[in-house]
């Protein structure tokens, strides 16, 4: 039986996790569980499977999470600092790194350097740290996991001797020519371009095909979060620019696919359901039931593809660009994104300014000569915070226009 420290507990991820876990009652156990600030969920979870700690970043909230859990045996802890603590514990094995965003960076890497399996759901920190991310599971013996969608599509396209040497396989080698990211291109793939800025978070959150948090869904029609899996797909699988393509296919059918040397491309199917990777991950080598129906071939219909219209998608342009300029280019425009989607759904920019925002902070971060070599978490937590300051303040310039 494993023992599951779940990082991220009341998101959809976390939620989705939980869901695999009622499917296979004697398969896992849950030891450990974290969140930010929702009591209410975290004591649901608490009472039903019963873990020996639950850590709330929210100081009040783990108070309150603490009285309404009064007299029952999970101990519960508070701040940033005890959910990395948690998730390098002894009480677990396995870690889903479920946090959404840079908050994720630290406690996930907490788990990769204390040798843990990590099922890797939080794409931020591979992009924030890439090589710091990849040789710290090199040393520590961490066997690394992908849980989104289409890394993990990818995965299972692999074969086995790559899968066994992420982050430092050899993908010519293997026969591979290309990996393929396929992605759904949001709902405003067929908008009028010049409609774009006038799109509501409400509707940016209003996803054809997943069922995701607002942020994810944001990052999805800007497709950021498309060019924050090629930046995660680029180190979990050591590609070359040659080696990697993002493909639109709108109906989420293929989660990826990769096209070897001989003609062949092998694709991923499923239906549109998180709890698929995530059993995959939970159980591989095994198959174990996620609780999803197979794919209804016949019911399929169409499936199509196209290119991604950098017009359309800057934010995927910028991410993609930055992929190759370096450490400081993926954290800074992770940390600037972050920022920018908060600043959209808080009614403060226009859909098109999260990529106007994005851009500005790259280009003040490299003519300010911060452009340098990460060699630290720490280092790499000062750009971000900086990255940070400088969208907040492109934001403000934005609203006294």
């Amino acid at each position: 039986m494993h023992k599951l420290c779940l990082l991220g507990a009341t998101g959809s991820i976390g939620t989705s996790t939980l869901a695999v876990l009622r499917e296979q009652p004697d398969r896992f156990q849950l030891t450990a569980v974290t969140a930010h600030r929702n009591v209410e969920q975290m004591r649901t979870i608490c009472e039903e499977f019963q873990p020996e700690v639950a850590v709330m970043v929210d100081e009040q909230a783990a108070r309150d999470l603490a009285e309404v859990l009064k007299g029952r045996a999970t101990q519960v802890l508070s701040g940033a600092q005890a959910v990395a603590d948690i998730a390098a514990a002894s009480n677990s094995d396995t870690v889903m790194a479920a946090i959404v965003g840079g908050a994720g960076l630290v406690p996930t890497f907490a788990a990769v350097t204390a040798g843990k399996r990590v099922l890797l759901a939080n794409k931020e920190a591979l992009v924030m740290s890439g090589q710091l991310f990849i040789d710290a599971a090199a040393s520590s013996g961490a066997q690394i996991l992908p849980v989104d969608s289409e890394h993990n599509a990818i995965f299972q396209c692999l074969p086995a001797e790559v899968q066994q040497q992420l982050g430092h396989c050899d993908l010519s080698a293997a026969g591979i020519h290309k990996i393929l990211l396929t992605g759904s291109g949001g709902p405003f793939r067929e908008l009028p371009l010049a409609e774009l800025a006038a799109q509501t978070p409400a509707a940016a959150c209003a996803h054809p095909n997943w069922d995701m948090g607002q942020k994810i869904s944001v990052d999805s029609a800007t497709m950021m979060n498309k060019g924050l899996e090629y930046i995660e797909a680029r180190w979990l699988f050591n590609c070359n620019e040659a080696q990697l393509d993002v493909v639109l296919h709108p109906q989420s059918v293929i989660h990826s696919m990769v096209s070897y040397k001989d003609g062949s491309v092998l694709a991923q199917m499923g239906q549109p359901d998180m709890r698929t990777p995530i059993a995959h991950c939970l159980s591989f080598p095994e198959r174990i039931e996620s609780g999803v129906a197979p794919l209804d071939f016949l019911s399929i219909g169409q499936l199509n593809f196209a290119a991604a219209d950098s017009a359309r998608y800057p934010c995927l342009e910028l991410a993609m660009q930055a992929c190759w300029q370096g450490q400081w280019a993926t954290t800074t425009l992770n940390a600037a994104n972050e920022v920018a989607v908060a600043a959209y759904l808080a009614g403060q920019i226009k859909f098109t300014g999260i990529a106007s925002v994005c851009r500005a902070a790259l280009e003040q971060i490299q003519q300010g000569n911060n452009a340098v070599a990460l060699n630290s978490i720490a280092a790499i937590l000062s750009l971000d915070e900086q990255a940070r300051a400088i969208a907040r303040e492109r934001i403000k310039q934005v609203e006294a226009c």
